[in-house]
């Protein structure tokens, strides 16, 4: 195979929002002069608006791949550090090298830069444009190229029920249900109520069977997060995420050894690095990987090695416009371990429109996308969006 790199383009896009992800803001919570806020919930950073930063790979025969970069916050970080430090050192390589190009881009960085954050971010997006390009190259779908697939639709669970307060949140759950939902999350940064009001609102909307899992956005201490864990329990709580703070490795160990039902972690992981030990702590008896900070080469050896700590995966979905979605879909096909993939309705049904493809979710499953590749490519219109610095 003789495909080189010949180019390789960057697109940092903002599409605005009327509400902003997770709900309407709290009183007084106002955007600064860049559209960032702090959620009080979770003390966590967001933008009003959906922001990425898109990928193109072009090949010297002039096939085209494309990738997404998590860009929640700072989409332009990731692009100067494609710009600056890894494109040069691509340019002219063979596509069919992915995994070679992802561990040579982490090893340069690894006493240059740092082995996460914003660097393995850009290493994702750039990863999943390369397998894009290759599946293109070859006429074969991802998830064939990871070696076959092993479920034809993703099953998916409702996350985030916008709402102004717990009763609308509790209706739109029903809505999702009555349309053939059966598992459903909610956000503890959001519930202004407290938690236990929250889950309370929900069962009582969906009655029982359905899934209830919470987002506790790394807001509590060990104790803190059992004694509310054991609590939920009596509404029949599926999975409790990020009870404690990430880098609290011996509180994840002690939440999920003490409480009676599924403990999940690891949107913010971005490596088998981060995860093993926490493996081995067993802090988790689920992984949430987000494939915008691992890439398609990261998130299938993280899935692996959970699937020797028997470890279910149930992949994390970030603000995107379907490119991350649907590499995150064809890794998903591939496991033996999966449970569930997170559906981001609020986003993925809007952002959908801006691309050219068959992917879908409905009924209670994601359908994959079809044809080479990933199966996505942007629509004209979304280059609309495009961020110009003054």
């Amino acid at each position: 195979m003789t495909d080189t790199i010949t180019s390789i383009d960057l697109y940092p896009l903002r599409i605005p929002r009327d509400v902003p992800y997770l709900g309407p803001l709290e009183e007084g919570n106002r955007p600064n002069a860049r559209g960032y806020i702090i959620r009080p919930g979770n003390r966590t950073i967001y933008s009003i608006h959906d922001q990425t930063l898109l990928v193109k790979v072009t090949a010297s025969d002039g096939t085209v791949g494309w990738g997404e970069c998590f860009g929640v916050v700072g989409p332009q970080v990731a692009q100067t550090i494609l710009q600056e430090i890894f494109i040069p050192f691509v340019i002219g390589r063979s596509p069919h090298d992915a995994e070679r190009i992802y561990e040579d881009l982490y090893d340069s960085q690894r006493v240059r830069g740092y082995f996460g954050g914003f660097a393995l971010d850009a290493i994702a997006g750039l990863d999943m444009a390369l397998w894009d390009l290759r599946g293109k190259l070859l006429g074969q779908p991802v998830w064939q190229l990871l070696g076959g697939r092993r479920h034809a639709r993703i099953p998916a669970y409702v996350s985030g029920l916008p709402g102004k307060t717990v009763e609308d949140r509790a209706a739109v759950a029903k809505t999702w249900l009555d349309r053939g939902f059966s598992a459903f999350k909610f956000a503890g940064a959001v519930a202004d109520a407290g938690e236990l009001a929250e889950m309370a609102a929900i069962r009582e909307a969906i009655g029982p069977g359905p899934k209830i899992l919470v987002d506790l956005h790394w807001h509590y201490t060990a104790l803190e997060a059992i004694r509310l864990i054991d609590q939920l329990c009596k509404y029949d709580l599926y999975l409790a995420e990020a009870p404690v703070a990430p880098e609290d490795i011996e509180g994840q160990a002690q939440v999920a050894a003490s409480v009676k039902t599924l403990v999940g972690i690891g949107e913010e992981l971005r490596t088998v690095y981060e995860y093993l030990p926490r493996f081995a702590r067993r802090c988790m008896s689920v992984i949430q990987p987000e494939i915008a900070h691992t890439g398609i080469t990261g998130m299938r050896r993280i899935c692996e090695l959970a699937q020797a700590f028997h470890c279910s995966v149930m992949p994390h979905a970030t603000i995107n416009v379907g490119i991350v979605q649907a590499a995150s879909l064809h890794v998903a096909a591939t496991l033996g371990n999966l449970a569930m993939q997170e559906y981001q309705h609020s986003i993925f049904d809007r952002n959908l429109n801006f691309l050219h493809t068959d992917m879908a979710c409905a009924g209670g499953y994601f359908t994959l996308p079809s044809g080479p590749g990933l199966g996505v490519q942007p629509r004209e219109e979304l280059f609309a969006y495009l961020i110009k610095e003054k």
